[in-house]
């Protein structure tokens, strides 16, 4: 098989790419979904570095990344790096959401326009314009080593980070395990867990 399509990659859950990523792939649960129900997304990264008070990076990069792209943010949580008419324009050009390792504001205009933001939590100051740093460089957001063009997939569980040259050995894994699970009722899936669980219990010597 191919490279997976950006579709088939957002048809599995974050869940299921534990098959395939350490724990050390996965973003600080402290960075979350902005709004309820939010749909999952998923692309390339397109990586920003925000300086300390300052968002003029991530402004620069809603022109500069492409459609379809996730962009990911390592900033400062002080203050807020993203607003209703940033997330607005990202929208427009086709950004497929935010993973932002800070805070934001305006989350009613980026709640009604229905834009995917995941983010620390929100903060009515906004930073300054006075520092910018080169686009699509490794950062670190919620704990997680990101460079450009790796695969983000995220929902409500979570965020993965797939590095872009494990992507079809980690989507293998987690389609694999999807389609086990969607071939099991849980009648079937509870018998196979009661089995493993009971044998690990031996194995350890648990008796009750």
């Amino acid at each position: 098989m191919s490279k997976p399509t950006i579709e088939q990659i957002r048809e599995i859950s974050p869940c299921e790419y534990s098959e395939g990523l350490s724990r050390q792939q996965f973003i600080d649960p402290n960075i979350h979904q902005m709004w309820p129900h939010m749909p999952r997304i998923a692309g390339p990264a397109f990586t920003v570095k925000c300086g300390k008070g300052d968002h003029l990076s991530l402004h620069a990069a809603i022109y500069r990344a492409s459609a379809g792209d996730v962009i990911v943010v390592e900033a400062d949580p002080e203050y807020a790096n993203s607003g209703g008419n940033v997330c607005a324009v990202a929208q427009q050009r086709g950004i497929a959401g935010m993973i932002i390792d800070g805070a934001i504001r305006d989350i009613a205009e980026i709640r009604n326009a229905q834009f995917p933001v995941f983010a620390r939590g929100l903060m009515p100051k906004p930073g300054a314009k006075e520092q910018m740093f080169p686009l699509n460089q490794p950062i670190v957001c919620g704990g997680v080593k990101v460079h450009g063009g790796d695969y983000i997939v995220a929902d409500e569980d979570g965020i993965a980070v797939i590095p872009k040259d494990e992507l079809k050995q980690v989507y293998d894994l987690a389609k694999a395990r999807t389609d086990k699970d969607a071939g099991m009722n849980l009648s079937e899936w509870k018998a196979q867990h009661s089995k493993k669980v009971e044998s690990k219990l031996q194995e350890l010597g648990y008796s009750d």
